[in-house]
């Protein structure tokens, strides 16, 4: 038996093996996340085992959060996982749940818009010329609360002012092709004097999870030993998603010189570093508990340190961190947490 994977985080050549037939006297066996589950045609599959779920990204407006969830999937995607079988001759699919489940499957899944911070769409469509968000055709109309939250959160960023719209550094931030928080900590490190590192840092996140200073430091080894693919390979990284990093950091450089930012470097000034961060994190704060969990400013969350974290097995000195976005499980809900914040 040949097993084999497939999912995003791979890289091409990885991604590429399951094309490959398998060697006589042996059974290819392919574990998929549903990157498989449509324009994928594998040569030579005969049986798909689909297991009727899926983790989605949702978003709560209350709590401002976002989670990785795992949820049924929806009639559409059950039908589209059977047909990656019997694509170039006879095949079959084993569901592993009944008749009557299938039915109660929603028709369709929910469009990303209705499950997703609406605050980089907003945003963009201000700098559009649409102001009036209420009487805008939505093609699927997205939760009113997710709305609000969003406007809300884009007044008090000074991205939108009193009159509902844009300002001049919310019409900056627009132009910018990254993330609302992104782009506030890219025009932030001005003032704290770090654009090179914050620079990184955006680039890093965009490709990959992880601890910021961490996304910071793999960045500068990979530079530092020349951008080599085997290095990436010896360190269990994807040299795909590193050679995208620089790629996107050299876009977002461009950007930052368009609008004057200087590329300062910081010089180790993890505080300064921390501080920018903080301009573009400051939804996603928690403070530490006795209990060794953590509470998030909003909503009052409880939240524990993710095992993949930095912070797994150490105290925050000040009390204080702030994260990216919130994994939610079965048993609790997990936290990526980046940076401590004196």
């Amino acid at each position: 038996m040949t097993l084999l994977a497939l999912h995003a985080g791979l890289t091409t050549d990885e991604q590429l093996r399951v094309f490959e037939p398998a060697e006589k006297g042996h059974r290819k066996v392919i574990v998929s996340t549903n990157i498989a589950e449509a324009s994928v045609t594998i040569d030579g599959i005969k049986f798909v085992v689909d297991s009727g779920f899926v983790k989605i990204r949702t978003y709560n407006p209350s709590t401002a959060m976002s989670s990785l969830t795992t949820a049924p999937i929806s009639q559409a995607s059950a039908t589209q996982r059977a047909g990656r079988a019997g694509r170039t001759s006879a095949g079959f699919c084993y569901r592993l749940y009944t008749e009557r489940a299938y039915e109660q499957l929603q028709p369709t899944t929910p469009p990303e818009i209705t499950r997703t911070d609406l605050t980089t769409p907003i945003i963009q469509l201000k700098s559009l010329g649409i102001d009036d968000l209420m009487k805008f055709e939505w093609v699927s109309s997205p939760p009113a609360e997710s709305v609000l939250r969003a406007l809300e959160g884009l007044a008090h960023a000074g991205m939108i002012g009193e009159d509902g719209r844009l300002t001049v550094i919310g019409e900056k931030v627009a132009e910018c092709p990254v993330e609302v928080n992104i782009a506030r900590m890219l025009f932030a490190s001005k003032d704290h004097k770090c654009g090179e590192e914050i620079l990184t840092i955006a680039a890093m996140t965009t490709i990959q999870e992880g601890d910021h200073l961490t996304l910071l430091n793999v960045y500068n080894a990979f530079t530092r030993y020349g951008r080599s693919s085997s290095w990436c390979k010896s360190h269990a990284l994807s040299f795909r998603a590193m050679s995208r990093a620089v790629s996107i950091r050299s876009q977002l450089k461009k950007y930052m010189q368009r609008f004057g930012l200087p590329l300062e470097s910081c010089e180790g000034d993890a505080k300064r570093l921390r501080k920018c961060l903080v301009t573009g994190y400051w939804r996603n704060v928690a403070r530490w508990t006795a209990d060794g969990t953590y509470r998030a400013v909003r909503g009052d969350t409880v939240l524990h340190v993710h095992p993949h974290s930095v912070l797994f097995t150490r105290k925050p000195r000040s009390g204080w961190v702030i994260f990216h976005e919130m994994e939610e499980t079965k048993k609790t809900q997990y936290v990526f947490l980046y940076s401590g914040e004196d």
